[in-house]
């Protein structure tokens, strides 16, 4: 995994219009469905791997871990890894990953609100579409 590095407070750094920079970066590894659905699952809560693969429907083994891989190489969630056998290693939102999970909040109430515009909107542009097929 290629990580750009943060070199002081240049606004080009911050800028997500930018192709080049690590605030890009960042947006784009964190705003994916999966990464929204494991920090608003997780929310004030430790889960084990196993917890979170069973509260986050259809989500595979392996992306899974790639997620939280990569939450955790952000500082989102917190990795605790327990030695017993088997080992029981845990997840929990870090401090940023709680100030996140704000925002995804916002995001899971803005869908919730506007879903019956959005299934309306899209019944408007593909009338012959079955809404179950677009899933």
């Amino acid at each position: 995994m290629v990580t750009k590095q943060f070199r002081g407070s240049s606004p080009e750094e911050a800028d997500l219009r930018r192709a080049d920079s690590l605030a890009r970066e960042i947006f784009s590894d964190v705003a994916n469905k999966w990464a929204f659905l494991i920090i608003e699952t997780l929310g004030e809560r430790t889960l084990r791997f196993s917890e979170l693969r069973d509260e986050v429907e259809g989500i595979s083994h392996k992306m899974l871990t790639q997620n939280l891989r990569m939450l955790e190489h952000n500082g989102l969630v917190d990795r605790k890894v327990h030695p017993t056998v088997p080992p029981r290693v845990e997840y929990t939102l870090t401090e940023p990953g709680r100030a996140l999970r704000a925002t995804v909040d916002g995001m899971c109430q803005w869908t919730q609100r506007y879903l019956g515009h959005i299934e309306a909107a899209r019944r408007r542009v593909d009338p012959g579409a079955d809404a179950s097929a677009r899933r």
